[in-house]
């Protein structure tokens, strides 16, 4: 019987085939919105996975639409009572419960000062719904699995067709369309490459993800994934950040996860790759890059590439995601260990 993450990992494709339809019109009212009020800033308010969307989204609303975009610090304001003026911004509160405490708070700071709010949860009836003006759905159906999947990628695309439509980037728009198919494709083949890798590291106890630009935030939950399924410790890491102390932690066959996609940054992942290797870690590489993958002296995990849009990882983003959920599957299952299952975690946690 299939246990409820593998299920979840599994209807993806569906899932983001249908998210697009079902929030398009709200997102074109919302632009619409954004524009007739002058909207200067975004701010995100999330945690846990959905920071993780978030920053995602940081990205895309940097380099696609061109508007200072930051995370929110809610405790600045559920704590400290800080006075924030949001005029001028759309903030945007993303929880997959739509009951998050503290992201609450700050939309309703937001709205007290003049702010576009915007919730982006998997239900429409949930408190952080009502509370923003706007809401999108990620329309994912239940998820039972304590480790959030298809509501991480489903967020991502609802926050990717914000920026899209935002933008007026309809190559983009066609790009995200295609990424349903991409995922099925994967999910062909990639459960038993990753099982195979898998297997041979059963007994890792920790290990670093790293990745740069897009792929950052998949490092980010990636780590996320692994930690929660198997209880091991990981850490997710900018490429750009490791160089900066943190590789000093690197020894002889430590396990190191590098996401190179196709893009601006790949030489960046690159170079990551040839110091880890005069380490002699224990690599494994999650790259669209066919060249790449036959590099001697790594595993690699080669992801489909049929996207021509000019910021490949953007798109390739979400396959690279969903290898890394596959991961965190397939090692809890060779270690003998049920990743629906867990002492400490919660599937939805509030914080204040």
């Amino acid at each position: 019987m299939m246990i409820n993450l593998e299920k979840e990992i599994r209807e993806q494709p569906g899932v983001l085939y249908g998210v697009i339809a079902a929030n398009l019109e709200t997102v074109r009212n919302i632009v619409a919105d954004i524009k007739a009020a002058g909207v200067t800033n975004v701010q995100l308010a999330a945690r846990g996975t959905s920071d993780h969307a978030c920053i995602y989204a940081q990205y895309l609303l940097h380099t696609l639409v061109g508007v200072p975009c930051g995370l929110a610090t809610p405790s600045a304001i559920t704590k400290y009572n800080g006075k924030l003026s949001f005029a001028k911004t759309l903030v945007i509160g993303v929880s997959q419960s739509g009951k998050a405490a503290d992201v609450m708070s700050v939309i309703e700071r937001a709205n007290e000062t003049g702010a576009i709010t915007l919730a982006i949860t998997n239900y429409p009836d949930s408190p952080l719904a009502k509370t923003a003006k706007y809401h999108l759905c990620c329309n994912a159906g239940e998820e039972s699995s304590i480790a959030a999947t298809k509501t991480f990628t489903s967020q991502m695309m609802t926050l990717a067709l914000l920026a899209a439509v935002w933008a007026d980037d309809f190559r983009f728009l066609a790009a995200l369309s295609g990424i349903y198919n991409d995922a099925a494709k994967l999910l062909d083949y990639m459960p038993e490459k990753v099982k195979e890798l898998a297997e041979a590291r059963k007994d890792m106890t920790g290990g670093v993800v790293l990745g740069r630009g897009f792929a950052y935030p998949i490092a980010c939950e990636a780590h996320l994934k692994i930690l929660e399924t198997n209880g091991i410790k990981m850490r997710g890491y900018a490429v750009s950040d490791f160089h900066h102390g943190p590789k000093a932690q690197i020894h002889e066959g430590d396990v190191a996860f590098v996401i190179a996609l196709k893009g601006a940054v790949e030489d960046d992942a690159i170079e990551m790759i040839n110091t880890l290797v005069d380490l002699k870690a224990d690599i494994i590489v999650i790259t669209d890059d066919a060249e790449l993958a036959k590099r001697e002296g790594i595993s690699a995990l080669l992801l489909p590439n049929n996207s021509t849009y000019e910021m490949p990882d953007a798109i390739s983003a979400f396959t690279a995601a969903i290898t890394m959920q596959l991961w965190a599957l397939e090692l809890a299952l060779v270690r003998g260990v049920d990743p629906d299952a867990t002492k400490v975690l919660k599937k939805v946690t509030i914080t204040k």
